[in-house]
């Protein structure tokens, strides 16, 4: 598989670095997380650090000779609503990118797959027409 295929993003990705966040922030009430997965023939995919959760929306980027995702997301901080972007790359296995939050902080951040810590099947569930994040059992 080249890194030029999308489907090399796909999965369960541990957030292991913040630039603005400590490791103790990062991991508050789940393990840091972004994780990409095809529903419906999309990409789509879902992250949460600390309090701030999210839903992705995603599409390839190819800039010179690497590919880049990039996603518009919603969401939530603690219990204000929240939206933004963000990107991600691959840089030696690792996924490397930022988040940005509309009007509010951005921050880069690093990643290493890993095997996801939830048991629902699937990585994404359609609740009241909502994308809500798996949760931790």
């Amino acid at each position: 598989m080249s890194e030029n295929d999308l489907s090399v993003f796909l999965g369960y990705w541990k957030i292991t670095e913040m630039e603005v966040w400590a490791s103790a922030y990062i991991d508050l009430v789940v393990p840091g997380f972004i994780e990409f997965a095809i529903e419906d023939e999309q990409v789509m995919g879902s992250f949460q650090f600390g309090t701030v959760v999210g839903w992705l929306d995603c599409r390839r980027r190819d800039v010179s000779a690497s590919t880049f995702i990039e996603w518009s997301w919603e969401g939530r901080s603690d219990t204000d609503p929240g939206c933004g972007r963000g990107w991600a790359t691959l840089v030696n296995g690792e996924l490397v990118g930022r988040i940005f939050t509309h009007c509010g902080d951005d921050s880069a951040f690093k990643a290493v797959k890993r095997s996801r810590p939830f048991t629902p099947a699937k990585p994404l569930t359609k609740t009241s027409g909502q994308r809500t994040p798996a949760r931790p059992h």
